[in-house]
């Protein structure tokens, strides 16, 4: 069983310990939570939990097991739909419910596990279980992904949506109805400061900026056209919500339960509606869009219906 021993950094003191243990010893923050979790971490031989804080000077000891690293498992998704497919990209329909790609703690279907068993051929570049992956979508989020299958796409493609040069465009029902109808929410996006799983606006936070449109207005809640300039994590799912306008059936970020239920929703309205870029091989712009999947239509019609 590996282990590591030493006292607390100076620079560490006061720091939670499942961000401590990301930095001082590369974990990912829900290992190093699990590992306290398992008791796995003693301050001055007393065990403290993922949420306790580390002191200066205090002796430190992590003892854990190794977790064998995530593989791609060739899994069919029926669902999954082949946009386009050239020599260079496949552009997906991805439905809920399927990872962009495999990870720790995720067991079910992935979007380069359905390509694999579907026979793609993908780039290798970057981490081995992360084959093609140039950008993601939450589990819970449907709607289009461009997948890298050359070297030359993945850099390519990789480098576009870091310089901002992909155009994303998703549509989300939101509740309520935002003030004003069309506008920029421009906040930072970092991990959540209590909640590990979790992100956040906070002051120390990424450059996160997210343009909105209401598209139709209901009762109780508004269909939004939104344009992503950047890329973080549950973005349009953070900022709606602290907007107070949070997505529809995402009761991670304040949704109404209720009104999930009542709209047939086990998931956030969001979906990944257009994509554009400039084709790697011909430098031509190209654009992809996707229809709502049936449970986000369904919803919509209720609303429309009320």
């Amino acid at each position: 069983m590996p282990s590591r021993s030493l006292p607390v950094p100076d620079g560490l003191d006061g720091t939670r310990v499942d961000a401590a243990l990301a930095k001082l010893l590369g974990f990912s923050r829900t290992f190093a939570a699990d590992v306290a979790e398992s008791g796995g971490v003693q301050l001055d031989m007393r065990p403290v939990g993922k949420s306790d804080k580390l002191v200066a000077g205090a002796w430190l000891q992590v003892d854990w097991e190794d977790k064998r690293g995530p593989e791609i498992v060739p899994i069919p998704v029926p669902d999954l739909g082949i946009v386009h497919d050239d020599d260079e990209i496949v552009v997906v329909d991805k439905p809920s419910g399927v990872a962009a790609h495999p990870s720790l703690g995720w067991e079910g279907p992935t979007v380069v596990g359905a390509l694999a068993a579907a026979g793609f051929r993908i780039a290798t570049t970057g981490a081995a279980e992360r084959q093609g992956v140039v950008h993601r979508l939450d589990v819970g989020t449907s709607g289009l992904m461009v997948v890298a299958k050359t070297e030359r796409a993945y850099t390519a493609l990789k480098r576009a949506f870091k310089e901002r040069e992909v155009e994303k465009v998703y549509h989300t029902v939101v509740q309520g109805h935002p003030d004003p109808l069309v506008g920029t929410i421009d906040a930072p996006l970092g991990r959540h400061p209590n909640h590990s799983w979790k992100f956040a606006v906070v002051p120390d936070g990424k450059d996160s900026v997210t343009h909105y449109e209401t598209l139709e207005a209901f009762p109780r809640a508004s269909l939004l056209e939104v344009h992503l300039e950047t890329g973080r994590t549950h973005q349009i799912r953070v900022h709606m919500a602290a907007h107070k306008h949070p997505c529809v059936g995402d009761p991670l970020y304040g949704g109404d339960p209720t009104l999930a239920q009542r709209l047939g929703l086990t998931r956030q309205w969001l979906h990944a509606h257009e994509l554009s870029f400039a084709h790697p091989a011909t430098g031509d712009w190209v654009t992809f869009r996707s229809e709502y999947p049936a449970d986000l239509a369904h919803a919509l019609e209720i609303l429309r219906d009320q």
